[in-house]
């Protein structure tokens, strides 16, 4: 399937996230979010307000995280979160479900704590992308269970992945997927058409977005935009098309990383 340069563009979140980066550097990823015309910037939450001054008419959203990385907060701290993103201008609202809940199967405590932070969110008019963090879910009747919990407490979107969950291997090293074709799929067919799906985590190169689109995602978290974007153009002025790609065997999206 053949997309257009707007098609992709909106697909992108832009992810200012990293504990590492400056002000300087999260406001050259705000003006860098507006000169290729993406769908948002997700930035850190101390960030929110300037921001939202940064890319006021430019078209580019403002979202930011709740619980992140770890989900573990109290559903009430998760709701204050939410608030004060609003009031500072965020629009899209990235809350960590609480992993820890989900592992211990206590599903009412995991709706009410999404279901709040969606009410609060939407009394200010923004939408919420509940992150699953896949990487630490044990089976695919855990992601199911939680795609539809996600839904039943109001959430808009689903989402794969912080970027951040690596999980520690047998030999001490830590490890990490992010976003899969296989969780993808199964995320896209888990949730009704009004629940959309949005990938994180891996996604570093265009085929990798165009991937993403093809398995029914909307939305992309990367920090890799300036790359993928200017490929797309590199491919159409030379007359490629920008088209769907195979999976790769091993069935990641992309190149890895985040």
């Amino acid at each position: 399937m053949t997309y257009t340069y707007e098609d992709l563009a909106g697909m992108i979140d832009h992810s200012l996230l990293h504990p590492t980066l400056t002000d300087r550097e999260l406001e050259d990823g705000c003006r860098l979010a507006a000169r290729y015309r993406v769908a948002s910037v997700c930035i850190k939450p101390y960030y929110v307000r300037r921001a939202a001054e940064l890319l006021a008419g430019t078209g580019v959203r403002v979202g930011t995280v709740i619980g992140f990385p770890q989900g573990g907060s109290s559903t009430e701290v998760k709701r204050f979160e939410t608030t004060t993103a609003c009031l500072d201008g965020a629009v899209e609202i990235d809350m960590v479900a609480n992993v820890g809940k989900v592992l211990s199967g206590d599903w009412a405590y995991v709706e009410q704590d999404i279901r709040a932070v969606c009410a609060e969110a939407h009394r200010h008019q923004a939408i919420v992308k509940v992150i699953l963090e896949n990487d630490f879910l044990p089976d695919d009747a855990t992601k199911i269970k939680l795609c539809q919990v996600c839904e039943q407490a109001g959430a808009d979107f689903v989402k794969t992945s912080t970027g951040y969950g690596f999980v520690k291997g047998k030999d001490g090293t830590y490890g990490y997927r992010g976003a899969t074709e296989h969780d993808l799929t199964l995320m896209r067919a888990t949730c009704s058409p009004k629940v959309q799906v949005k990938a994180a985590g891996g996604v570093r190169d265009l085929d990798g977005l165009i991937q993403v689109r093809d398995l029914g995602g909307s939305r992309c978290g990367a920090t890799a935009t300036a790359a993928m974007l200017d490929e797309f153009r590199r491919r159409a002025a030379a007359g490629c098309a920008a088209v769907g790609v195979a999976t790769a065997s091993s069935g990641q999206i992309g190149k890895g990383g985040y």
